[in-house]
Formats: structure tokens, sequence, C-alpha cells
């Protein structure tokens, strides 16, 4: 994708906002049991029947959840971790 074609790519503040105000736990509550899961995983395992769960919406639209999987896998790429950690280091010193 070149500079242009992403730069049309309109990212609204919503997103953003979603993006920023992400839970870092899920509460799961299956068997009458309340667990707590990571926000992308998608299926849990309960504590109580020990069955596999589905914890995460497939709807037909895309989730706040479907942004962080394609940073995700775009990370995979080599170098892309490297450029990541040197950001979020960048914006945890401004923070602070």
């Amino acid at each position: 994708m070149t500079v242009a074609e992403l730069a049309a790519i309109e990212v609204t503040p919503a997103l953003l906002n979603a993006v920023t105000q992400l839970p870092t736990t899920r509460t799961v509550h299956h068997c009458g049991e309340a667990f707590t899961v990571s926000p992308f995983d998608v299926y849990a395992i309960c504590p109580r029947c020990d069955r596999r769960v589905k914890v995460r919406a497939f709807s037909g639209g895309l989730d706040v959840e479907d942004v962080f999987d394609a940073v995700f896998a775009w990370m995979n790429q080599p170098g892309a971790a490297a450029a990541a950690e040197k950001r979020r280091q960048e914006i945890a010193a401004d923070e602070g």
C-alpha cells in the first residue's frame, strides 16, 4: 500500500478512542462462573466445566479487536516489532 493510499484511509476519533480504552481483560460468564480472559482470546477454557467456549464475537462486521489483530499480523514482518517497541517506549516517555 502506498503512502498516498494510507493517507486516504479515514481513521476516526471513535476508533482511536476504542483502541485506547480497550480493557486489558474481558469477563466471561459460563456455568454460573465468572472468569477473566485477554480481550484478544477467541476461545477460553471454563474453569468450572473445562469446556472450550467462544469468547470473541465474529459478527458480519469488524470489531476493535480486529484492528489489534491487523497490527499483530503487521508485527510479524521483519523489523516491525522493533519499530513498534521503539514507538511504544517513546509514548511511555511522553506520558511519564
